[in-house]
Parts: structure tokens; sequence; C-alpha cells
């Protein structure tokens, strides 16, 4: 069903939303925000999906009124044939790759059971890509996740698995994109309450998939989630923990667009402003489906444009789930990316996700989108201890190394 939203209608229940939200932030539980991070990245992925590369204009025009939740198809029936999409089923409340591949990144994490580099990806994660058939929801089939993905992750296999490329310098080459940033919430959430970690972390993972500003977005958004999923964590603490971490042309861009963003408390508002604010940092030029000859190639001046409209939307939204997710659906062109990433950041910073998106987007993916959040949030505590056993055998260490301090 499609509704209309008016600013008015929006801006009241953004604000309402985000008090609840304010309220309830200190004592969300781990398995709340892993859950509501997983969960509420699978439904914006999903909710996006339908709109994706299409312009805020077309969208309006398509739907009579700005996409107000989950909607069918571009041309209806004809999903099959109608290019340039076809032949993939995106609507209806199914996910796309962004949500496939983070499932697939959860379990590289429950096999291995702690942290996870560029050899995790070519020891794992590519295998499960290429030998295990799934549900695939835009497929309305099961096939292997590999037929799925797109050709910037297919380069995963061809890289790993049939070059045999040292994984840690096997995303040099690919197209610069979102495709590493897409799935790495599971990063952050095990990095929980430690950006810093998160960031470290997904750079390492990231480099099997991407490089320059690809890699960057990858490790800052999950250095984002895990800031998000910091007692206290605001919308404008995560801007500032990525602003800390961020490099380049993506922190530039974050800036630029979180500013622009901190004017306006609806998105209907925000669309054009933050547009106009990553275009300069945007490779992709202003027609999405048909890209320029520099789009996706390595800069250390642009960025991604995925996670700045992200973040923006998470500051225009003050964190509210909802309204988040549909500022991000509504921005159109790599939607269900951006909203895949906003919906992962106002998860876990604790606004709730609709039950009846969930549950929509669940029953017509044939997902259980709760079960991932509870083997990573029994992975997530496993890995803390041993990181804290790690850390006490350091101190330890250093300590018959160093001496005692001298204020001991």
């Amino acid at each position: 069903m499609i509704r209309v939203m008016t600013p008015e209608h929006s801006q009241t229940a953004s604000q309402a939303a985000s008090h609840t939200t304010l309220e309830k932030r200190s004592r969300t539980t781990l398995e709340d925000r892993i859950t509501g991070a997983l969960v509420g990245a699978a439904v914006g992925d999903a909710l996006g999906g339908p709109v994706e590369g299409y312009s805020p204009t077309q969208i309006l025009e398509r739907h009579g009124g700005r996409v107000h939740g989950i909607v069918g198809p571009w041309n209806g029936d004809a999903w099959r044939t109608a290019r340039p999409i076809a032949p993939y089923h995106k609507g209806d409340g199914h996910v796309t790759d962004d949500t496939l591949m983070t499932h697939a990144l959860i379990r590289v994490y429950a096999t291995v059971r702690d942290h996870l580099d560029a050899y995790a990806i070519a020891d794992h994660l590519v295998p499960d890509l290429m030998t295990t058939p799934r549900w695939i929801p835009e497929l309305e089939s099961e096939a292997l996740p590999l037929q799925r993905v797109f050709l910037a992750e297919k380069w995963l296999a061809t890289r790993l698995h049939y070059g045999h490329v040292d994984p840690r310098e096997a995303g040099v080459g690919n197209i610069v994109n979102c495709g590493a940033a897409m799935y790495m919430s599971p990063v952050g959430l095990v990095n929980a309450g430690n950006p810093r970690a998160a960031y470290t972390e997904a750079l390492d993972i990231a480099g099997a998939h991407q490089s320059s500003y690809g890699r960057e977005a990858a490790a800052v958004f999950a250095a984002a989630v895990a800031a998000a999923c910091t007692p206290g964590a605001t919308p404008d603490s995560v801007v500032s923990t990525a602003l800390s971490l961020a490099k380049d042309g993506t922190r530039t861009a974050i800036d630029q667009v979180c500013e622009v963003a901190s004017r306006h408390t609806d998105f209907e508002s925000a669309l054009t402003p933050l547009r106009e604010a990553v275009a300069p940092y945007d490779t992709v030029g202003p027609d999405y489906r048909a890209p320029s000859l520099a789009a996706r190639r390595p800069s250390r001046l642009h960025t991604i444009e995925e996670l700045p409209i992200a973040l923006g939307m998470l500051t225009v939204s003050a964190g509210d789930y909802r309204h988040a997710v549909l500022g991000a659906v509504n921005y159109g062109r790599d939607c269900d990316s951006i909203a895949t990433m906003a919906g992962a950041l106002a998860g876990a910073l604790g606004s709730p996700v609709p039950e009846a998106w969930s549950e929509t987007v669940s029953k017509a993916s044939r997902l259980d989108l709760w079960q991932p959040a509870r083997t990573l949030t029994e992975v997530t505590r496993e890995i803390f201890e041993r990181d804290v056993r790690r850390r006490r055998t350091h101190e330890s260490a250093f300590t018959r190394i160093a001496g005692p301090r001298c204020s001991d």
C-alpha cells in the first residue's frame, strides 16, 4: 500500500519517535542493538529495492506521492522482462544483495567465531557464495548467491577463487562502489562500542573486495555502527565518530552532507540539498544509470554516495528509524543500499523497526530476519571474552617488560 507523506506528518512522527528512542537508549541491550541493526538493515534494503536507480521526481510521479512503506515492482507484473532491472523481482518486500551479503558475512563470523580479516573472505565467504544454494527472493527460486550478486561482488570469486590473489590486495582493480560497505554492519556490531576497532577490522576485510574510497567507506560505516551501539549515542555522536576516523574525500563528503542535513528536520526538504552537497564528491554523476567515464575509479578526492547520504538522513530524522529509512528510500539512486545503511544505524541506536514492515519482509523473502541477529549476538559475546583474555595477557606481559608504573 502506498500513502502520500506530508512534511507535517513526517516531522511530527519523527519528533515523537525521537523522544521515545532517547528514553530507551540507555537501557537498550546488546541483543536489542544487534537485532535492531540487522533487521533494520534488511527492511531498509527491501523498501529501497523497488525504487533503486530512479530520481525523487520519478519516484513521486510513479507512485503519486512519496513512498511510505513496502511497494511493488517499478514495472508491476512486467518485472521479468522490463529493463534495465530484469529479471529481478524488486519489491513486495523482497530483500536484495545487500542483505544476502550481510547474512553471508554473519555466517563467516559463526564459523570463525573470532575477528575476521581478508583471508576469512577468501576462505569462507567466497565458498559460501559459490557452493551453497539459497532462496533468492528477487529470483523467486533457489540459486547460488553468486548468481544474484552484482559484478563488483562477483569480483570476489574471480580474484580469490580463480585468480588466487593475495586477499589483502584482491580489491585493487575492482570498480569502486558501495559493494563492501553495504554488508559491513556485522563488523560494527561485533565491535559494538569500539568504533576504532571496527574501522580497523573492516578495513582489512574490505581489502579483499574494494580499494580506495570504497574500502574506506566500508570501514567508516562499520565504525559508525559500532558508535551507534554505545550507550547514550545520538546521531550527532555517530557522525562525529565517523568524521574522527574517515579519510580524504569520504570525510569531506560526510562533513558537507551532514552539515546541510543539520538544517533540516524533514526528509522532503532535504532531498535536493543533500544530493547537491554530495555531488562534488560522487563520481557517478547526475544520471545514475549512465555514469560518467570517471565513475567508480580510485581517488582520494571522492566518496561513494551512499554512506554520506545515510548519515545525512540519520541526522535529518534525529535517529528515528521510519523517518531515516523513508528519507533514504525516497532519495532514489542507490537507495536500497542507502536505506540498508540508514536502517542499520537507526536500529543500532535503538529506534524500533515497524513490526508490520519486518514481518512482511521476512515472509515475502522467506527469511528469518531474527536468527542472524541471535547468532551474531552469541558470537559477539564469545569474541569479547576472547578480547578480554588477550588484553589481560598483553597487560601482564607488558608489565613484566616495562616494570610498574610510577603511580604504582
